[in-house]
């Protein structure tokens, strides 16, 4: 399945989790914890509802023009140059990130929290994939769920470590011409070639230096290092796809990045406002200089999107 919209539906979601301090990540700096019953169920109800909604919604909207078949599994390891692997990494990452948020919110335990919310991620996009398993347009991927599994084990292996999150995943976005030969794939409104066009999706891995300075350090606690994965030149999964030959060939190769990158999750401030709009937006990479490696070369860009 590709990912993008759930993606999509998750990270509009962010601005209305509540935040743990133990995200943003001070070990040790909450009180005992103590479970609040009538939060707890709201949070297991919440999460029920909204799973339920979400799932109904995209059988709609995903598997309705596709027949049901037996479970089945198919291999796309191969396909978009590793890209949607990318985004099911991410939005496994954040679906465990707010799961856990909201189990120290209702005032769990923090190993119970991270046990339980840190794999929300894995338990939500594994009935998507079932669901992929069960029609004739997909298969079920064993590759998407090592991909689902790796986003909870990197956000859970964090709060277990470190009581934090020193690597945040992030994401970032330019146009590109290739969804004209293929918009029906690739998205035809600006906001569908966002979530559709692989070729313009940047996935980064940002590294919050200070956390690593200890508590001493003077390095600036929002500033971080970044490398990025892109890739260019797809306009459909695999390089011959059904009907390749009517479309116009695109050399396919992937991208690497290195940027600076700032940690809006870190940047202080007395504003609600900001505040909110930080919680919101710290998915996103930071527009900055970045360099960019492939096969052909180096190549600098003074902003990078």
């Amino acid at each position: 399945m590709r990912i993008s919209s759930a993606i999509f539906l998750l990270f509009c979601s962010l601005s209305s989790y509540p935040q743990s301090d133990s995200l943003n990540p001070v070990p040790g700096s909450d009180p005992r914890p103590v479970l609040q019953k009538k939060r707890f169920l709201a949070v297991v109800a919440g999460e029920a509802v909204l799973a339920g909604a979400s799932v109904l919604g995209l059988n709609e909207v995903w598997y309705d023009d596709h027949t049901r078949v037996p479970l089945h599994s198919f291999n796309d390891n191969r396909e978009w140059l590793g890209m949607d692997k990318a985004g099911h990494i991410m939005a496994s990452y954040y679906i465990g990130r707010i799961g856990i948020g909201l189990m120290k919110w209702s005032g769990a335990e923090h190993k119970r929290s991270v046990l339980y919310g840190g794999f929300l991620g894995t338990g939500y996009l594994t009935i998507l994939e079932l669901f992929d398993g069960f029609s004739s347009g997909w298969g079920f991927s064993w590759g998407d769920m090592a991909a689902n599994l790796a986003g909870s084990l990197m956000v859970s292996a964090q709060e277990l470590c470190w009581g934090g999150q020193r690597i945040t995943l992030k994401f970032s976005y330019h146009p590109t011409g290739y969804p004209e030969y293929r918009p029906e794939l690739l998205g035809r409104s600006p906001a569908e070639k966002l979530f559709k066009d692989y070729n313009g999706q940047t996935y980064w891995v940002s590294l919050n230096l200070a956390s690593f300075m200890g508590n001493g350090s003077r390095f600036p606690a929002w500033l971080n290092a970044a490398v990025g994965y892109g890739a260019t030149g797809m306009i459909g999964g695999v390089e011959k796809f059904p009907g390749w030959q009517s479309h116009p060939s695109f050399e396919r190769y992937p991208q690497f990045y290195i940027a600076l990158d700032a940690d809006l999750w870190r940047i202080k401030t007395r504003s609600r406002f900001l505040k909110g709009f930080f919680s919101t937006f710290g998915f996103i990479k930071i527009p900055l200089p970045a360099i960019e490696l492939n096969k052909y070369g180096v190549k600098v860009y003074p902003l990078y999107f």
